[in-house]
């Protein structure tokens, strides 16, 4: 006789068996998903560059919307290799972009990048890749960049805002006409009036705040990068802290509106590789063709990420209910290993241009900030692709 609640020897083995068998079963079903579908939740942006040989999703030949100074190919860069990497997350794959399955994903939909010209270069490289399925429509204004997919009446937005804030060149206290006033707790108006017909939006900012400005809070001067007159004492906001407050505003702006039901990406820093200076000081990425296996500290890059992952983290944390409007597509690390990815001196089709230092050690004229196309852009639309179907 058997105890109340237990079962007989012979019933326990069969529920054993029984039992490992469903948890195989279960395996063998995850693995046919693939570990993308498995694990929903794992980090896409951990992992590693692996070498891959099938090639960029378009070349400078197949698109003809990549602008000049990105067109490395075009402009004769020698080496294709950047090409040739994929990116590797340590618990999952990331699937190569699949541009029909994209459009079926965003039909009826409109999908906008906000910000500096490195949101241009994620627009660039995106439409790049959608144009190999269906030619969109060009419907620019002096407003924004706007690309029409009439396959899935897809819609691809581009709006300019240097810093995503509100900014004038008129005098503010002790800040003079001319100089650049970058308002930290007023959002783009631009932005914020086109921001309810979105679906989908990814922002981009921070290389701006390296440019001489003044900052400006609840109406007064409160710091400035390359301007700060002497007499005014010492500066209560450096550009670090205002990127950090900037990133705060426009996050809370964008989560609270009633009006936007869709879903805002914050896209991290995009770690620029200029090295023995900055860009306008000699500063070079001449003759790098693979990534580095670890990257480089950099003290100024780690500060803006880390303002940046920190008034997310806040900003979710107040909006409540809300967060769910944001998402976080981290970047700056993956990136920061691309040193490779860069035009570099290869930024026009001059056949005289320098592409070496010269006898006196000095570089070339370069760009070490923007990205090739195809590159290691590419990828970015692919981490967007997960990011929005998750």
């Amino acid at each position: 006789m058997s105890l109340p609640g237990k079962n007989p020897p012979a019933v326990a083995g069969g529920m054993q068996q029984w039992l490992s068998t469903i948890v195989m079963s279960v395996a063998a079903l995850l693995l046919t998903l693939g570990p993308t579908h498995a694990q929903g939740t794992c980090d896409i942006f951990r992992g590693k560059w692996v070498p891959d040989s099938s090639g960029p999703l378009y070349t400078s030949s197949s698109c003809p919307l990549i602008i000049r100074a990105e067109n490395c190919q075009a402009n004769g860069r020698p080496d294709k290799g950047y090409e040739n990497w994929r990116w590797k997350p340590e618990q999952c794959a990331l699937p190569r972009f699949d541009a029909r399955k994209f459009l079926k994903m965003m039909r009826g939909k409109t999908l906008a990048f906000a910000g500096d010209s490195i949101a241009q270069n994620q627009m660039d490289s995106l439409l790049c890749i959608l144009s190999q399925v269906d030619t969109p429509i060009n419907l620019s204004d002096r407003r924004m960049s706007k690309w029409i997919f009439n396959s899935t009446s897809t819609t691809i937005i581009r709006i300019w805002s240097a810093w995503l804030l509100h900014n004038s060149k008129e005098a503010v206290g002790i800040a003079p006409e001319g100089l650049n006033k970058v308002f930290l707790d007023v959002p783009d108006k631009t932005l914020m009036e086109f921001l309810p017909s979105f679906d989908v939006l990814v922002l981009s900012s921070g290389h701006w705040f390296v440019t001489p400005s003044a900052y400006i809070l609840n109406g007064k001067v409160v710091g400035g990068q390359g301007w700060w007159p002497l007499q005014a004492g010492k500066m209560q906001m450096n550009n670090i802290d205002a990127f950090g407050a900037s990133t705060e505003t426009f996050l809370t702006a964008v989560a609270t509106n009633p009006n936007f039901k869709g879903i805002a990406i914050l896209r991290t820093y995009s770690p620029d590789h200029y090295e023995r200076g900055a860009w306008n000081v000699g500063g070079s990425c001449t003759g790098k063709v693979n990534p580095l296996d670890k990257a480089v500290k950099d003290g100024f890059i780690d500060a803006m990420y880390g303002k940046q992952v920190a008034a997310f983290k806040k900003v979710v944390k107040n909006s409540r209910k809300q967060s769910s409007k944001l998402k976080l597509m981290s970047i700056t690390k993956p990136f920061a290993l691309r040193v490779d990815g860069h035009p570099g001196p290869y930024t026009n089709v001059d056949p005289n241009k320098k592409t070496q230092r010269g006898p006196d050690g000095r570089p070339p004229p370069q760009d070490c900030l923007h990205w090739c196309m195809p590159g290691p852009i590419d990828t970015w639309n692919e981490m967007l692709f997960e990011t929005i179907r998750r």
